[in-house]
């Protein structure tokens, strides 16, 4: 291990090609040990040779140079260990370079497997000192930072105010319903806490309970990452989610969204970055938590139940007698997803609509489109899609998309 983790020269093509993806890596010290841990040297190699969409054997033996016997188990290799994702369509298998975040970061601790050669304790601590590294130039910032949100909140749809409706893109319900296949894995947060000596707070599970959606999912299955499950235990485990006061997570699209996490405030990375300071790296329900001051008696309950920590002391009332203060939601940073009103002994928080919502990209491309198009590294994308059009151009019989 840690054969590439010395010379930053090794890395440099495939960190490289993974910032042309919309969420791209902060290359230090901690990223390049990571990447060493991960990749051996002729897989990363391969994977800085890949393009921005899926190739076959054939194209990557042209563009990496290397025989199709030898490249062959080392995309094998680099599947098993979640690095590149194969898709079988039309007799052909595709492969795709999978991004570092939401990737193969999260992949290397959504498994339990006895012959794993990973140092996964020396992989937690390198990865929470990396997603937790501050500063303009940090990881976080990198993650967090741009207007479009690469996830976003769902609500408690049994908390929506009578006068107001969800859309199916809203409802966690909903988007199990309608996806075409459903597996659960373990909580790459949770996991990757226990090899840092960590327990959820909250007591919620590490094993079966964040959500694979679709196409991905299947990888995942096919590849020991997971296990397919039918609706009723999803709609089960979803259940236990609110139970436990954990916010539902998905992808920032309208449609076909490939995951849905069940997040808590003390090991999910995603809501430790919104409590970093970035307030908008979520992005949010339609709706927003209030509290009635004249219902609150200020017993702190919902103070540990807030998965972004904005409930606090009003503002105003400090030094004020304990009988008169009473706890207000920071609306600026409430993703509006319910899980503290069941908290509430007196009743006394409730959901109410958020002025001007936003509306989520209607399917991931446009929304990796919009991310990359803030960060001012749209053109290599678009080259590539378009070179990528040409191709299939002038061959129908490659697989459309």
């Amino acid at each position: 291990m840690g054969h590439l983790a010395g010379s930053k020269s090794s890395l440099i093509p495939l960190i490289d090609r993974l910032n042309q993806y919309p969420i791209g890596l902060v290359d230090n010290a901690h990223l390049r040990e990571i990447l060493s841990i991960l990749f051996s040297p002729e897989e990363a190699r391969v994977g800085a040779a890949f393009p921005l969409h899926e190739a076959t054997l054939e194209e990557l033996v042209e563009r990496t140079g290397t025989p199709a016997e030898a490249l062959a188990p080392i995309l094998e290799s680099m599947a098993d260990k979640g690095l590149v994702m194969d898709m079988d369509y039309a007799g052909h298998t595709y492969y795709l370079l999978v991004p570092g975040l939401i990737g193969f970061m999260e992949f290397s601790f959504m498994r339990r497997r006895a012959d794993t050669e990973l140092p996964l304790e020396r992989l937690a601590q390198l990865m929470s000192e990396y997603l937790h590294e501050q500063g303009r130039g940090g990881q976080p910032a990198e993650f967090f930072g741009s207007p479009t949100q690469l996830t976003r909140a769902l609500v408690y749809d049994e908390h929506v105010p009578v006068n107001s409706r969800i859309t199916s893109y809203e409802d966690a319900r909903a988007i199990l319903e309608q996806a075409d296949y459903l597996a659960v894995t373990l909580c790459y947060c949770r996991h990757k806490k226990e090899h840092l000596g960590e327990h959820c707070r909250k007591g919620a599970p590490v094993e079966d309970i964040c959500m694979v959606l679709g196409e991905g999912a299947r990888f995942l299955v096919r590849r020991g990452f997971a296990r397919e499950c039918d609706l009723p235990t999803m709609l089960e485990k979803l259940e236990l989610a609110r139970s436990l006061g954990l916010t539902h997570v998905t992808d920032n699209v309208r449609e076909q969204p490939s995951f849905l996490c069940n997040c808590c405030r003390c090991c999910c990375e995603l809501m430790a970055g919104v409590q970093m300071g970035f307030s908008d790296g979520i992005a949010k329900t339609p709706f927003l938590a209030e509290i009635d001051p004249e219902r609150c008696d200020y017993c702190g309950a919902c103070f540990p139940v807030c998965n972004v920590k904005c409930i606090g002391l009003a503002e105003g009332l400090r030094g004020v007698a304990r009988a008169q203060r009473y706890a207000a939601i920071d609306p600026t940073v409430c993703l509006g997803c319910a899980a503290c009103l069941d908290a509430c002994p007196q009743g006394a928080i409730t959901l109410v609509a958020r002025p001007n919502p936003a509306i989520p990209p209607r399917d991931k491309g446009r929304m990796f489109a919009r991310i990359l198009w803030e960060k001012g590294r749209l053109w290599p994308f678009v080259r590539d899609r378009v070179g990528q059009g040409v191709r299939r151009l002038l061959d129908p019989g490659r697989r459309s998309g």
